[in-house]
């Protein structure tokens, strides 16, 4: 029988540090394959033109095609290979490309909402939510959005307010009590990240 690969889901509000503590996981199992999957990769496809696509609801369950990552996952876990989507945040849309991936031992998860479906939470063995302050992350989603993405300070502001703070209420913050682990602070809570280390570390080891 093919051995399952652990999945590990991480999730958290946008800008909480959810990358560094895949990072961390990531690197942390060395002599392991790993394969690194991003909820954004899975947003859906709009007609619409460019100036609507700017006003779609992006912190909206209903804004990612959750059908598709849940087969893509449970392709990965039956040991077959899948081709990610590659999203274009210029242009608001999923470009023609895609990305190969083969299984690996272990996946990593990582997005606002993938604990949002019960279908998704199924296939995890291990659920972490990375639990960071309003402030600090808005912060950290200015720097990253102005500096990656090209967006101006007033564009980022405004769409703050209007939809990613109220969907964070409403959708990602209910999800931390699906969690395995909580981890306040995100990627600054090293004492966390580390006993969650200790425990991936620990799964593959028996699951080995």
């Amino acid at each position: 029988m093919v051995q399952k690969p652990i999945i590990i889901g991480v999730t958290g509000g946008s800008g909480s540090g959810k990358t560094t503590v895949s990072q961390r996981i990531y690197e942390s199992v060395a002599g392991h394959s790993v394969a690194m999957i991003q909820q954004d990769a899975y947003y859906k496809h709009s007609d619409l033109p460019i100036e609507k696509r700017r006003q779609i609801n992006f912190d909206h369950p209903l804004s990612f095609d959750t059908d598709r990552l849940l087969a893509d996952l449970q392709k990965l876990s039956d040991r077959q290979a899948v081709d990610v989507p590659i999203y274009d945040y210029k242009l608001r849309n999923p470009s023609a490309e895609t990305r190969h991936q083969e299984p690996k031992d272990v996946v990593i998860i990582e997005g606002i909402l993938i604990l949002d479906d019960e279908r998704l939470r199924d296939l995890m063995d291990i659920k972490v939510y990375v639990d960071t302050d309003d402030d600090i992350r808005l912060l950290r989603r200015v720097e990253r959005d102005i500096h990656e993405r090209g967006r101006s300070v007033e564009n980022v502001f405004a769409q703050y307010l209007k939809t990613v703070k109220p969907m964070y209420h409403q959708f990602i913050e209910p999800t931390k009590r699906y969690a395995d682990v909580i981890i306040p602070e995100g990627g600054e809570n090293s004492v966390a990240i580390d006993l969650l280390v200790t425990k991936v570390r620990s799964v593959l080891k028996h699951e080995g």
